[in-house]
């Protein structure tokens, strides 16, 4: 985004553009130097870009911004369409939620905090890739090497896009690579499942039976992982979003009971 201290008309930018040297990828110079190295010295028109040292422009986080243009369950007919976006949040959402239920009901010591970043950035590599269905992401073992490689290649491009001193740290949020992320894994996957769930439940809801498999098996595989964090969840919270609103009332459904002037605002809202 530039932004011009002394308005310039169009077509003195674009003259001032044929007279700049070729521009490297990935990175936009100032107009001061571009006119520095044209061998102009005036001052007319200055442009600031805001980044690194005022000197370039990284793409990294209007890259991440593009995941809600990346739609998921690409070979169902979907009620409503969800996007990796909304799908990551919720599953770091979860993610956090399930540490959080090892840390105070099993005795873990999970790190609950990070457990939500490496959730919330485990689809990024999608904005390039796009949201490969789960039957042809795993129909062979082929396709699946071939599409981890593609993965791989995707998680480097998107660190290319960042500052050489931020790189590693977000190369291993999206990789899970760094030191204790290992333990972190199964529960950043269960919540994964677990959120691939709720749309199941959703759409089952909506008079969708196109996921009626899709919930089954979905539901296998993560009571198949044995995460007594997960079960615990399936357990406490799951039955909830197939509810209504007016069953997930707090004053008849769920552990807390809140006062009745807070009822009362809270159906006031509602009207």
């Amino acid at each position: 985004m530039y932004f011009a201290k002394n308005r310039i008309s169009d077509m003195d930018f674009a003259e001032k553009r044929k007279a700049a040297l070729p521009i490297r990828p990935g990175l936009c110079y100032t107009e001061r130097q571009r006119r520095r190295k044209a061998g102009s010295g005036r001052r007319r028109g200055l442009f600031v870009i805001f980044g690194m040292g005022d000197d370039f422009l990284y793409h990294f986080f209007a890259m991440l911004s593009r995941m809600k243009y990346i739609n998921r369950w690409g070979l169902m007919r979907n009620t409503r369409q969800e996007n990796i976006c909304e799908h990551s949040l919720e599953t770091a959402l979860i993610a956090h939620g399930l540490a959080s239920i090892g840390n105070q009901r099993f005795g873990r010591s999970y790190n609950a905090d990070r457990a939500a970043m490496l959730a919330l950035l485990h689809d990024a590599s999608e904005i390039i890739t796009g949201d490969m269905p789960t039957p042809v992401k795993y129909h062979s073992e082929e396709i699946r090497q071939a599409y981890a490689e593609v993965e791989h290649g995707a998680v480097e491009h998107l660190a290319s896009m960042l500052p050489q001193e931020l790189r590693p740290a977000y190369r291993e949020l999206m990789t899970m690579s760094a030191p204790g992320d290992q333990e972190l894994r199964p529960l950043v996957k269960a919540a994964d499942r677990i959120s691939a769930i709720i749309k199941c439940v959703e759409e089952r809801q909506s008079g969708n039976r196109d996921f009626r498999e899709a919930e089954k098996s979905t539901l296998k595989a993560l009571e198949d992982m044995g995460l007594p964090e997960a079960e615990y969840f399936l357990q406490e919270f799951l039955p909830s979003y197939g509810l209504t609103l007016d069953e997930q009332n707090y004053s008849t459904t769920a552990g807390v009971k809140i006062s009745d002037s807070s009822q009362m605002f809270f159906f006031k809202a509602l009207d």
